[in-house]
């Protein structure tokens, strides 16, 4: 079978939206997967991956480690040994491809193709441009289409992950909650901890039985939440957090990884989503969405990290009180 190549050097959000693509390449080649260190754990979940390569990239990675011939050989090794016929570089609209295409030509890959803007030279066999500002899922699907890559027959193309999931009734009972997930990468794309600790409340004065998610880094973030409710913070690998998003009704939760892996186990999800990258592009894909928070909000499309107007008004004016509703519109009554 041909062993082809595909790189997505991001978050494990970003990871999952390349899923569809790899099903497609998966369904006519064997997969080997190209990510960062924050990914892997998302590339650890997609359906079509038999072999996963992990290195982090100076042009993407938010911790750049330094140029040096050593580590770009940490890669060339990796690559050569691998020995991938093709290979297709999947990035977000602002990232080159060139390059890792670079790297990929120097090692022998006889075909490389990418979305890409920039002139590429003898860098591309296919250089494949996007119309329009579709969803990640479908800009990353559509590098495959273009290379000859179809999903197979009955995959709707929405994001997914390998099951079965392990079993977490041990820490989450019976399905049916409502989780919260109150942590995000970056600051920007935050709700502030007194409105996430005021919406859990809410949702548990309403009825509903609240779990709050968050990584152990998370902890001073998400324990007001915990309060009115079961805390998971740091207590779930991310097979397990998805186990746990997969037994919600509804999960509420900023622009960040574990929103598109509550999508990837095909749960609604009330999107608190800051304007500083796209709502088309970004946003929840393929399940019922509510999305909240000012999208024409001076931040839009800004890529800020930090919130660049006073008061972080896209989110701050979104009240508890809203979450509240558009639970109870995804997930219905309790």
């Amino acid at each position: 079978m041909v062993k082809i190549l595909v790189a997505r050097m991001d978050n494990a959000g970003d990871v999952l939206l390349a899923g569809p693509c790899v099903r497609a390449v998966a369904a006519r080649a064997s997969v080997t997967m190209l990510v960062g260190p924050r990914g892997r754990i998302g590339a650890e979940l997609l359906p079509g991956v038999d072999e996963i390569l992990e290195w982090r990239a100076p042009w993407i990675d938010p911790e750049p480690p330094a140029v040096t011939t050593e580590y770009l050989d940490l890669l060339r090794d990796r690559i050569r040994a691998t020995r991938p016929e093709r290979a297709l570089i999947v990035t977000s609209f602002h990232q080159s491809p060139l390059p890792l295409a670079l790297i990929l030509r120097e090692c022998g890959v006889p075909w490389i193709g990418a979305i890409c803007e920039d002139y590429p030279g003898s860098l591309l066999d296919l250089r494949h441009r996007v119309e329009g500002d579709p969803p990640e899922p479908v800009r990353a699907l559509s590098l495959a289409q273009a290379a000859g890559f179809a999903l197979p027959e009955g995959d709707d193309g929405r994001p997914a992950v390998r099951r079965p999931l392990p079993d977490v009734s041990a820490l989450v009972g019976e399905p049916g909650y409502v989780v919260v997930h109150p942590g995000a990468s970056v600051p920007a794309r935050q709700w502030s901890v007194a409105q996430n600790a005021e919406a859990a409340r809410l949702l548990t004065e309403a009825g509903y039985r609240v779990v709050v998610t968050g990584a152990e880094s998370e902890n001073a973030f998400t324990q007001p939440a915990a309060r009115s409710g079961l805390d998971l913070t740091g207590r779930t690998s991310f097979a397990e957090l998805a186990a746990v998003l997969a037994g919600a009704r509804v999960v509420v939760a900023p622009n960040t990884g574990p929103a598109h892996l509550a999508a990837a186990v095909g749960t609604p999800v009330v999107s608190l989503f800051a304007p500083v990258v796209s709502a088309d592009r970004w946003a929840p894909y393929g399940v019922p969405v509510v999305l909240l928070g000012d999208q024409d909000a001076p931040c839009r499309d800004t890529r800020a990290r930090a919130c660049p107007v006073p008061g972080h008004p896209c989110l701050s004016r979104v009240t508890p009180e809203e979450v509240v509703e558009a639970v109870g519109k995804l997930g219905g009554a309790v």
